[in-house]
């Protein structure tokens, strides 16, 4: 019988010696290690998307505590350099432990802002940051102890109640830009000069040609550049304040504790543990639109992972000077939009943020920027956090005449330390700090009439995705 004849040329025989090389076809995109020729033009779209929203909360917050220029810097610093570490972690990931290894932007959240600062207003002076930092730290340990079993909340956050809450974020904050129009300090005697609403107006109008006119890049970066454009503009008039920038250390790392030792109130920890779970499940969220952008099936392990990037960021940012820490959404957009799928990319981002935060002449630059500059552009920032709300809100079945009724309370619940200061002046101290956040109210009376409406004694007509847990 004849042997059959050998191939005289073929791939060759595999075995634990011979293991076909790994093409780089088979390298997921989320996985994929970019040249450096397009990781950093890539890099710096994400940090244009994020940057203002990354030092938003600690400029609106240094400035309500009534810190000067030098402590509002090192409140920036400590920003950036948080969002960094976490940006770091939640990308590269620790050991599996934490990190959803995905192209995820953390940062602190302006959803915190409003309740910090009503937790500012019922605190002493001097007690202010402490008292802050205080609840910012039990929430992270309630992020941490809540996180592996979130997945089974979700079903009582969905967009109903999530679309009610980012909405009022957008409306809750729109008075702090608009006092920053007005020239930021109430107590001056040219407050809401004509000059101050010009400089606004015109920081508005090349926020708006930009996005109109601009393309690509220029289009991403054009909050960025309305803000740069706005200060120049503002030199010529005096309008412009440089010492702040003079003033700060070329490189310098924020010290533990620096604004004093955490304090622990039990109103303001519960306020802002209300606004973690808020944080939670837009970062869950989050994971879920981003993994499927990516492609990359997102499970409840991940999701473990990436709160747990939440609660480590929030527990240990405040030691620092950090503030509560989630997902950046307008990141997630950055990826759907460019279609750069590399976790390498939003890790060198963190990075970039982690070197910014290290330089407090860096930060510095952003305490630079005139009052009325920066409320021409919280306006925009501010109004697209209330038009994202929105957004959530179409896709939460408003056909329905008990989902009407439930965002119509729960919107006016949340307007109303707004409309009404005074509203709650005579509740006790720890009511005041709970329902004078509209955030708080809002999201309390959404959670309670979701729960009533479609939970009790009925299947939820708005279930969560399934999620499993580790």
């Amino acid at each position: 019988m004849a042997t059959p004849a050998t191939p005289a040329s073929g791939p060759a025989p595999e075995g634990p010696c011979h293991a076909p090389p790994v093409s780089p076809v088979d390298v997921h995109p989320v996985d994929e290690k970019l040249p450096a020729s397009r990781l950093i033009p890539a890099a710096l779209q994400h940090i244009a998307a994020m940057y203002a929203g990354v030092v938003t909360p600690p400029l609106i917050i240094g400035q309500a505590v009534g810190l000067d220029a030098a402590g509002t810097t090192r409140l920036i610093a400590a920003g950036l350099l948080i969002a960094g570490l976490a940006t770091l972690l939640q990308t590269l990931g620790a050991a599996g432990f934490a990190g959803n290894r995905l192209p995820f932007v953390n940062a602190a959240s302006s959803a915190g802002i409003a309740p910090m600062l009503a937790i500012a207003e019922t605190s002493a002076p001097g007690h202010q940051l402490p008292a802050i930092y205080g609840a910012v730290m039990v929430a992270g340990v309630f992020c941490l102890a809540v996180g592996p079993f979130f997945g089974r909340l979700l079903r009582f956050f969905p967009p109903l109640v999530t679309g009610v809450v980012i909405t009022l974020i957008g409306v809750t904050l729109m008075p702090v830009p608009v006092g920053w129009a007005q020239g930021g300090n109430r107590e001056a005697a040219d407050f809401g000069a004509m000059k101050y609403l010009a400089l606004a107006g015109f920081t508005l109008v090349v926020i708006l040609l930009f996005q109109r006119f601009g393309k690509g890049f220029v289009k991403q970066i054009a909050l960025l550049l309305g803000l740069f454009i706005g200060t120049l503009a503002a030199i010529p008039f005096g309008m412009a304040d440089f010492s702040a920038l003079r003033a700060a250390p070329t490189a310098a790392l924020p010290a533990p504790f620096a604004f004093g030792a955490p304090e622990f109130q039990p109103a303001a920890i519960l306020s802002l543990c209300i606004v973690m779970l808020v944080l939670m499940t837009e970062s869950s969220a989050g994971m879920l639109a981003l993994g499927e952008i990516c492609e990359r099936r997102t499970d409840g392990r991940t999701i473990t992972r990436g709160l747990r990037t939440d609660g480590i960021a929030t527990l240990l940012g405040p030691v620092f000077g950090g503030f509560p820490t989630s997902a950046f959404a307008q990141n997630v957009g950055v990826v759907s939009l460019t279609r750069v799928r590399s976790r390498y990319v939003v890790a060198a981002a963190g990075g970039a943020l982690l070197v910014l935060g290290a330089f407090p002449v860096l930060g510095a630059v952003v305490s630079t920027v005139p009052m009325p500059v920066l409320g021409g552009a919280g306006i925009v920032l501010f109004g697209s956090i209330a038009v994202s709300g929105i957004r959530t809100l179409s896709e939460a079945g408003l056909d329905d005449s008990s989902n009407i009724i439930l965002v119509a309370v729960a919107l006016g619940a949340g307007i109303i330390p707004l409309a009404a200061p005074t509203f709650y002046a005579d509740f006790p101290a720890w009511a005041q700090t709970v329902l004078g956040s509209g955030i708080s109210a809002g999201a309390l009376v959404a959670v309670t009439l979701n729960l009533f409406f479609h939970h009790l004694g009925t299947r939820s007509r708005h279930p969560a995705p399934a999620l499993k847990s580790s």
